[in-house]
């Protein structure tokens, strides 16, 4: 009876300690547009996640997020940006104002997703997986907007950059390099 209630717990603490997503690509995303985007399209790919606004300080760093897409989306580099409405009301606007204003104002062609929360009780699944990774550097709530979550080719989290770090910045710009 002890095995059987030994075995009975175990299968039971492997249920709730094991995510349900393993990796990156298995995470559902729904496009700017309203289309469900998978991952999987990426592997083998260096992709940098970013939580973005349009009303926000770091809007601006739209621009060096383009100018990065351009310079490196041909040797395997893929932005995704994550609009998200979770500091002060900063991206209020509908998926198509959204659009529009990246667009624009920016000349964004990189790949956007739907709205989402990146953080909090209805944080969307994906930004639950970045911020719980098993490395001090990595893991944590995100902060602000435009936290960038950089993930090599095999969908490994590889570095976390805060919203100050800018994306032409030499930081993000070697540690991308590196991995193309």
């Amino acid at each position: 009876m002890k095995i059987i209630l030994t075995v009975v717990l175990f299968a039971m603490m492997s249920a709730f300690t094991n995510p349900i997503n393993e990796t990156l690509y298995e995470f559902p995303v729904t496009d700017i547009d309203g289309n469900e985007m998978s991952l999987e399209k990426y592997k083998g790919k260096v992709i940098l996640i970013v939580n973005v606004a349009s009303k926000c300080g770091y809007t601006p760093q739209y621009e060096g997020l383009q100018a990065i897409y351009e310079e490196y989306s041909d040797d395997g580099l893929v932005i995704l940006g994550f609009p998200a409405n979770n500091f002060k009301g900063q991206e209020p606007g509908t998926e198509e104002d959204i659009k529009q204003f990246c667009t624009l104002n920016y000349g964004v062609t990189f790949p956007m997703s739907s709205k989402v929360s990146v953080k909090g009780e209805d944080q969307d699944p994906l930004f639950g997986y970045l911020t719980s990774q098993p490395n001090q550097d990595f893991e944590g709530e995100i902060n602000w907007n435009f936290e960038k979550f950089l993930i090599n080719k095999e969908g490994n989290l590889i570095r976390r950059f805060r919203s100050k770090v800018k994306p032409e910045s030499k930081e993000i710009q070697s540690a991308i390099k590196s991995l193309l």
